[in-house]
């Protein structure tokens, strides 16, 4: 008796599990995300994971612009976040993005300081006070751009003294590489003011956040783009309308953000 029908029926079986991907093949995504991300990329991760079976996500976290001109040196990375616009942008800018940039987030900022308080600080006002150590980040890391916008804007509010923005810089003691490693050295105490996120300040177990005047604060845009030297140029895309779109956005309202406008 033939058995020809029989393997014929088996090939068309493998053939149709093989576009089903049941070859156990997985996709592999690598996601560089601004230092302020990390909470929330940690939990998306993990959620995409279980609701993409195949996916497993690769997570780096720092600076913006550190992780910018680590993706300009030919770093493989498949999606970039950014807290800002203008690191995603230049990215566009030069022909090294799948695509155009695309806003998820929106954040504000604080002032936080120890739990302790020694330099006694009450408002945002303080942070021009003689002897004030101000934590700060580096000049090209985008909280560090925030930040001298709000200094700015304190300095043209009432009761706010007017050399706020030239009293602010000479209290800066410290420039550290991100937003996080900041706030690590208000925790712990070896400084006594810096601005930061609010969400970063809301995570903090060990700080006391002080708030900004609305008239002054800042909307802090975050976008992303997808890499254009991707080897799974569909997959980042996917994970980045996710991430954008209502599933990613209810992660990140848990986390504090806001949604873009």
């Amino acid at each position: 008796m033939s058995r020809r029908p029989i393997t014929s029926a088996i090939v068309g079986l493998a053939m149709t599990l093989g576009a089903c991907g049941g070859g156990g093949s997985s996709i592999e995504l690598t996601i560089y995300g601004a230092a302020s991300l990390k909470g929330v990329l940690t939990r998306a991760a993990a959620d995409y994971e279980v609701t993409h079976p195949g996916t497993n996500v690769t997570l780096s976290t720092d600076s913006s612009s550190a992780l910018k001109i680590q993706i300009e040196q030919g770093a493989p990375v498949d999606v970039f976040l950014s807290a800002d616009a203008a690191n995603p942008q230049a990215l566009v800018d030069q022909g090294l993005a799948a695509g155009g940039a695309q806003t998820f987030a929106v954040n504000q900022l604080a002032v936080i300081v120890p739990l302790d308080n020694p330099a006694g600080i009450r408002t945002p006002a303080d942070l021009a006070k003689p002897g004030v150590r101000i934590i700060a980040a580096g000049d090209e890391v985008p909280i560090t751009k925030y930040a001298t916008q709000v200094v700015a804007n304190l300095a043209t509010q009432p009761t706010f003294p007017l050399d706020l923005p030239g009293a602010y810089d000479a209290n800066i003691v410290s420039k550290e590489n991100n937003v996080r490693a900041t706030i690590a050295k208000i925790e712990l105490g070896e400084g006594d003011a810096a601005i930061v996120y609010v969400t970063d300040a809301r995570a903090s177990t060990k700080v006391t956040t002080i708030e900004l005047p609305e008239a002054a604060n800042v909307r802090a845009s975050y976008a992303g783009v997808v890499i254009k030297t991707s080897p799974n140029p569909e997959a980042a895309q996917a994970f980045l309308t996710w991430f954008a779109g209502p599933d990613g956005q209810a992660l990140l309202s848990e986390f504090g953000f806001m949604a873009p406008t």
